[in-house]
């Protein structure tokens, strides 16, 4: 059963409409379906993807051009740079000490993201690790709910009560502290969409830092018995914490470690690579394969958590490297211009346009009001409202409260 603030969370969401926006700021329609996934009276273009795209494990890799709306390439430029201006304005709100606590952000990872939720419904389900704003905004939050969270604020996606790591919204499950603690979680999210017939999949990512834990191969084990509609995916950015992969794990090859599922490596720093890939992986589960394993491998250009200059463990020229050669939103910029797509003056119009809107949410975060300094906001959220005991216990007997009496249940 959901607890209420994950039902009230979702609710004051649903209306968020400030995922897309055109270069003056308006809102764009999203575009009708057509039973190929492509929405209609829209130009189509042809993607061609290197053969280094992926590599297949018990499986034939995707096709390696297919097509796709110009609408769509646009919405994933927008979607990045969106997620990438939040990152920043976190660090900074972080460095301004208006940000406490837990902070992991995923600049250079904005690929991943952006390419599941273009690739899938909002009806399929997601759950990921504590590196999860730009999760929760392709979700459907807005950044002020993203940002107001960060800062404690009442108006926070999980009423500043969950910080960084702990994020909600319509269809998206976490936002998860425990390291690795979401794999299960994703494999029960499969069989509920089972359970239900639904013809949908559940992504459950997770991090190559978390592909050791015995849960994750426990969650393998069960998804494959059942043949569950779950996306196992590895977000491999190469270092967990400030531990490199290759230190850490006797085989590096994350999309092998299914044995007895299928799996598939992606370049997780090309869009498209990764939207195709996603699109594969949920057609593989909703048509009755049973599970499958994706790795993503990516990188992160800042360090672990904001208390990490991410600079000890590997060098500056590493980092300046990939930022230059391999960096998601840049690439897709250059397909966008050699397909004819934008122009460099729109994409300017793009990038301002999202600076301006980041701005603006930034300050409404910002200004928002903090929690009310009263007891009773302890004691919500434990309980879906109408489903609560009578009473819960505190500390001591003196902090026991009442549900009925919305006090403390032994205090005058």
């Amino acid at each position: 059963m959901l607890s209420s603030i994950r039902k009230q969370a979702l609710s004051k969401t649903r209306h968020s409409l400030l995922r897309t926006f055109s270069s003056t700021g308006a809102v764009d329609a999203e575009p009708a379906m057509d039973s190929a996934g492509v929405a209609g009276g829209e130009d189509i273009v042809e993607i061609a993807l290197p053969e280094s795209s992926f590599e297949g494990y018990m499986l034939d890799v995707p096709d390696l051009t297919y097509k796709v709306t110009k609408g769509n390439l646009l919405q994933m430029y927008k979607d990045m740079i969106i997620i990438r201006r939040m990152e920043m304005a976190c660090d900074a709100l972080y460095k301004a000490k208006k940000i406490r606590g837990f902070c992991h952000l995923s600049v250079g990872q904005e690929a991943i993201a952006v390419g599941i939720e273009n690739a899938i419904t909002k009806r399929d389900t997601v759950i990921t690790s504590y590196r999860c704003h730009g999760f929760t905004y392709m979700r459907g939050s807005s950044v002020q709910a993203v940002l107001a969270e960060l800062m404690g604020k009442r108006s926070g996606v999980s009423y500043g009560k969950g910080g960084s790591m702990h994020m909600y919204t319509d269809g998206f499950y976490g936002g998860n502290g425990i390291v690795g603690a979401q794999v299960p979680l994703g494999a029960g999210l499969a069989f509920a969409h089972q359970y239900k017939n639904e013809d949908v999949c559940a992504f459950a990512l997770y991090g190559d830092g978390a592909s050791n834990q015995g849960q994750v191969f426990e969650s393998f084990n069960m998804a494959k018995l059942w043949n569950l509609p779950a996306v196992f995916a590895c977000e491999n950015n190469k270092y967990g914490m400030g531990t490199a992969a290759s230190r850490s794990s006797a085989m590096t090859e994350y999309f092998k470690r299914g044995q007895y599922i299928p799996g598939l490596k992606v370049n997780g720093m090309d869009i498209l690579a990764v939207y195709q890939a996603s699109k594969f992986a949920k057609h593989w589960c909703v048509s009755g394969n049973g599970p499958i394993v994706l790795e993503y491998e990516t990188y992160r250009y800042g360090g672990h958590s904001m208390s990490d200059p991410g600079t000890t463990y590997r060098t500056r020229d590493e980092i300046q490297h990939m930022r230059s050669k391999n960096d998601p939103i840049a690439g897709l910029k250059m397909h966008l211009l050699d397909l004819g797509i934008a122009t460099e003056d729109e994409i300017k119009a793009y990038d301002k346009a999202a600076r301006k809107y980041v701005d603006e949410q930034v300050e409404l975060a910002d200004a928002a009001p903090a929690p009310e300094a009263k007891m009773s906001i302890l004691f919500e959220d434990v309980y879906v409202p109408g489903s609560e005991t009578p009473t819960l216990r505190g500390r001591i007997s003196d902090d026991t409260w009442d549900f009925k009496k919305n006090g403390f249940a032994y205090r005058e």
